[in-house]
């Protein structure tokens, strides 16, 4: 397919079995952009993508995406994966080498429903000196240890959720050969997350919260520590418009913050393609309850006294 012109290159990696969150994700970027944004999106896969969703996601995008599909299958074998993460989550650190036609790219995970112009931010960063740009974390106290142990500051740690990477500046420096070697350490806990803050430390430029809002963002028994960071306006709002990354256990399977957000985007997914995945129907029962008023008032409910007693 022929490029556009002023084009945006996104990145996703999945596994066939991530089809339909992978999906969602796309469809949340091109509902919160302009129609006249245009996107590149680059599928980095664990293995090949069926000819079938192929052509289905195509119809996520339409007239405003071209896809292209790269294959690693066999890629980073020597690396190190913890058994809770796939080793498509380290793609994202090959994609200087892989992309040599971009400067600077986005990525994002495929556990993000996406609330604000992604198009819009690409335009505006200016990554400069800076490596990469992304979200830090609000650290809990409970994981201050970790980041102490792979040398980095608590309070200038990011989420590799979202990203967007100054890959010619990657490439001058040879970083992606850093990356790899980094990789290898068997006590990292969130393998490229750790790796992307090891070595990258000092050269992150710092995104507003609501573009990576992480799960701890909107639990309130979390406020505290996010405004050790961020402010009440930032708060505010990632609570009204963020990101919603759903870190921890996922939409599609349990119930969790943001919970019916997924869903609902999951719902505007054309037909075709939802048929491509298996349904959880005790979450999609839940869904359809909280989506109503008395099951959002309910379960709002039950939730804030749970909090409440837990406190």
């Amino acid at each position: 397919m022929k490029a556009f012109e002023n084009e945006i290159p996104l990145v996703i990696a999945f596994t066939p079995n991530y089809f339909i969150p992978a999906a969602t994700t796309l469809l949340s970027v091109f509902e919160s952009s302009n129609s006249d944004d245009r996107f590149h999106i680059i599928c980095l896969l664990s293995e090949e993508l069926p000819e079938r969703l192929k052509k289905k996601i195509y119809l996520v995008g339409g007239e405003r995406a071209r896809f292209s599909f790269v294959n690693l299958q066999g890629r980073l074998s020597d690396i190190y994966v913890d058994s809770k993460y796939t080793v498509a989550a380290s793609y994202r650190l090959l994609l200087p080498d892989l992309l040599p036609e971009y400067d600077k790219v986005m990525y994002i995970d495929c556990d993000v429903v996406v609330r604000n112009n992604l198009a819009q931010l690409y335009h505006s960063v200016n990554l400069e000196h800076n490596y990469l740009a992304a979200v830090y974390e609000a650290t809990l106290d409970f994981q201050e240890e970790h980041l102490h142990q792979i040398g980095c500051d608590p309070s200038a740690y990011i989420n590799s959720g979202f990203l967007i990477m100054n890959l010619a500046l990657l490439r001058q420096d040879n970083i992606v050969e850093k990356f790899i070697e980094a990789s290898k350490a068997d006590y990292l806990e969130f393998p490229d997350q750790d790796v992307l803050n090891v070595v990258c430390k000092n050269r992150i430029f710092g995104l507003p919260p609501i573009y990576n809002s992480i799960r701890t963002f909107y639990l309130p028994q979390y406020k505290s520590f996010f405004l050790k960071r961020y402010t009440q306006q930032d708060w505010e709002a990632v609570q009204q418009h963020g990101n919603v990354h759903y870190t921890g256990v996922k939409p599609w399977d349990h119930f969790t913050v943001k919970f019916q957000i997924w869903w609902q985007c999951y719902e505007r997914l054309p037909k075709e393609v939802r048929i491509e995945g298996k349904v959880n129907k005790k979450m999609y029962f839940l869904f359809k309850f909280y989506n109503s008023a008395v099951g959002c008032w309910l379960i709002n409910g039950i939730q804030s006294l749970y909090r409440e007693l837990k406190k």
